[in-house]
């Protein structure tokens, strides 16, 4: 339904139909966004896909907004086009899994998909480091922790590349047959 209504009083030929309701789809979105965006997040689980969802329906409604005679149900004329929207979206989903005898998987290794394990392997990492002598352990954690070359190790701890590689195979053997890391990585 629209009515007539007179813009200008000198001028009685110039009319302009003005809905009731709101005067404009802008406005329309502008003060109704936040209520038709908790309808579409109530629809989807990712809020993503309800921006989405509520943008596609907004898309459709402003193609049909010369149509819309009530503008005071246009909240339903919304909700009922994010219903259908989502609905089509559902249906149209293209489901890539079948069933089949045996997983496509292999078995992952024992003990490194577990946050635990990997916590408790670091956990008696450190420990080893810590009995090393204190001259090792800077030269181990320079060269594996920090990531430095043997020559930028050298450098720092003032001593020449031979004795980083001599002191960090020394340490690196002894990490090796250290008890709590035997353990911990069988």
């Amino acid at each position: 339904m629209t009515t007539p209504v007179c813009t200008s009083a000198s001028n009685g030929r110039t009319r302009t139909t003005v809905r009731p309701g709101y005067p404009s789809f802008a406005s329309y979105v502008q003060d109704r966004q936040p209520v038709l965006l908790r309808t579409a997040r109530s629809l989807t689980a990712n809020p993503c896909d309800a921006e989405d969802l509520l943008q596609t329906a907004l898309t459709k409604t402003y193609v049909a907004w010369d149509r819309i005679e009530d503008h005071r149900a246009l909240d339903g004329y919304v909700r009922r086009a994010l219903l259908n929207t989502r609905t089509s979206q559902w249906r149209k989903r293209k489901v890539d899994e079948f069933t089949c005898d045996e997983l496509p998987e292999p078995d992952p290794a024992p003990g490194l998909d577990d946050p635990a394990e990997q916590q408790a392997l670091r956990d008696a990492m450190w420990r080893a480091v810590l009995k090393l002598p204190a001259r090792q352990r800077a030269m181990v954690v320079l060269r594996y922790y920090e990531d430095l070359s043997e020559a930028q190790t050298a450098e720092v701890l003032g001593v020449s590349i031979g004795t980083v590689k001599s002191a960090v195979s020394r340490a690196l053997g002894k990490l090796r047959e250290d008890a709590e890391l035997v353990l911990a990585r069988d």
